[in-house]
């Protein structure tokens, strides 16, 4: 998408909600409920409290408050892997999906995004690595979770950075989700891991001097609530919403909560993720 065609949608998003406040579909507003699918591996966007096993994380927190925003809605949640989490909203077993999932031009043939929070993916060892610059990674095993973006932004840095160096290509190593990533480093399986930045902090404080990142994140994106493309009426709602959020405090409040202020957006975006 260019950034005309951008903010013409924003734009056009304005013009809808202005004129009359959004209305929930006919069917959840009879209901009552939310039907929201989440991966519980992400933290801190989602994952199981081990203290006490509920569900928690900045996604569950969002997802809460705008649940009471839009007419005290009960959330039924339901997990599934992320590779899953596509087909449960295609299926209709989410009604929309908030859970640490980037927007990508591959994903928006049948969805929409309504994209809430910076994000891109960075380069993290462990702490006794020799490893100073990302690019003393060329040639290493570097592991991330397969069905993200992350392999390909990977492969795309390996070709500008290492190949231009002389130096061998990152071997790309798959892993089902970011836990088994951070496990296959703490084994030694892999020389290195790639991570969006927002899961970087929470996973140090976890286990304070096991990780050490290295560099900056190395692409930029977001993560972005996914709609159905034929539910615009919902998606104009949560987005109506999540605006008021960010115009009182509350949605910086659930941020900063988090430790994740510095990922904030100034505003809900639509299909905004770079191509």
């Amino acid at each position: 998408m260019t950034r005309l065609s951008h903010f013409l949608g924003l734009a056009a998003l304005a013009a809808v909600t202005s004129a009359q406040a959004a209305e929930l579909p006919a069917e959840i507003k009879q209901a009552g409920t939310l039907k929201l699918t989440v991966n519980s591996t992400y933290a801190p966007m989602e994952y199981r409290d081990p203290a006490t096993n509920e569900l928690v994380g900045l996604d569950i927190d969002l997802a809460n408050e705008l649940a009471k925003r839009l007419g005290g809605l009960k959330i039924v949640w339901s997990e599934t892997p992320f590779a899953e989490l596509i087909p449960s909203l295609q299926t209709k077993r989410a009604d929309f999906i908030i859970s640490g999932i980037s927007d990508r031009a591959s994903r928006r043939e049948t969805a929409d995004f309504v994209d809430y929070l910076a994000t891109g993916p960075q380069f993290f060892v462990m702490a006794d690595n020799e490893a100073k610059a990302a690019t003393d990674l060329c040639g290493r095993k570097v592991g991330t979770t397969r069905s993200t973006s992350f392999p390909v932004e990977i492969e795309k840095w390996s070709k500008q950075n290492c190949e231009p160096a002389g130096k061998p290509a990152i071997q790309y190593v798959p892993g089902e989700n970011s836990i088994d990533v951070r496990n296959q480093l703490k084994q030694g399986r892999i020389d290195a891991a790639v991570q969006g930045s927002e899961t970087l902090p929470y996973a140090q404080a976890q286990e304070p001097g096991k990780y050490r990142v290295v560099g900056e994140p190395f692409a930029k994106g977001y993560q972005g609530i996914m709609f159905r493309k034929d539910d615009a009426t919902l998606r104009e709602v949560v987005t109506e919403k999540l605006t008021a959020m960010i115009t009182d405090g509350s949605y910086k409040a659930v941020l900063d909560k988090w430790g994740l202020g510095a990922n904030a957006v100034a505003q809900p975006m639509l299909n905004a993720a770079p191509q």
